[in-house]
């Protein structure tokens, strides 16, 4: 009884402090947008968390460690989320059409898209950020060249190029106009965005895309 008693209070502690690092990954990411990736630090980190900086550096010694975590985390939505999200979908077209709409901000506010805003300017100056960037941008395209490849295994899509060459397209046009969404452009939105991109999309692949 003693042992198994001791053994979940270690469990306990161990979700506690996995948890922790989840609120300070967020935090992370908070601090980032405020403050700039290259003006972020350590007081920062904290003040987002509610914590000292002794406390946050007791999970993440390494602050670097911290922030490329924070970096990673805001960019699964626009990889490993989507390959969920369609990974039950057989249709080319649904799963094209679908992938081309969570590939946008929500809003000027959004806060995953301001993240990758952040590192995109800071990309120049750093090289992990530029590599971390890349390696998205490169699954992306894997991601739209799987999907197209298949359309027109099947007949589906009558593609008007390769399908790599769309499928770079598509990823440039998805950071383009999530760019413009979150400059707070007066006519592009996130409903416009959508149609701009599925109006190439629709050009590129000889399908009306209706869904």
């Amino acid at each position: 009884m003693l042992n198994h008693g001791a053994s979940g209070v270690g469990v306990a502690q161990r979700k506690s402090r996995t948890d922790r690092r989840i609120d300070l990954i967020e935090a992370a990411r908070r601090a980032i947008i405020r403050h700039g990736v290259d003006g972020v630090q350590l007081s920062h980190v904290a003040e987002e968390a509610g914590l000292t900086s002794g406390a946050v550096l007791y999970h993440y010694p390494d602050l670097n460690e911290l922030l490329v975590e924070a970096q990673h985390a805001g960019m699964e939505r626009f990889y490993e989320q989507r390959l969920r999200q369609i990974a039950a979908v057989m249709d080319p077209v649904e799963k094209l059409v679908m992938t081309i709409r969570s590939g946008l901000p929500t809003g000027p506010l959004d806060p995953d898209v301001r993240l990758l805003n952040e590192l995109g300017g800071a990309a120049g100056r750093n090289r992990m950020y530029g590599v971390l960037l890349t390696s998205l941008y490169d699954r992306q395209v894997s991601m739209y060249q799987s999907i197209l490849d298949t359309g027109a295994a099947l007949g589906v899509f009558k593609l008007s190029a390769d399908a790599l060459t769309i499928s770079r397209n598509l990823v440039a046009l998805e950071d383009a106009y999530g760019y413009r969404i979150t400059a707070r452009h007066p006519v592009i939105g996130p409903a416009e965005a959508v149609e701009l991109i599925l109006s190439y999309a629709r050009a590129a692949t000889g399908n009306d895309l209706a869904h």
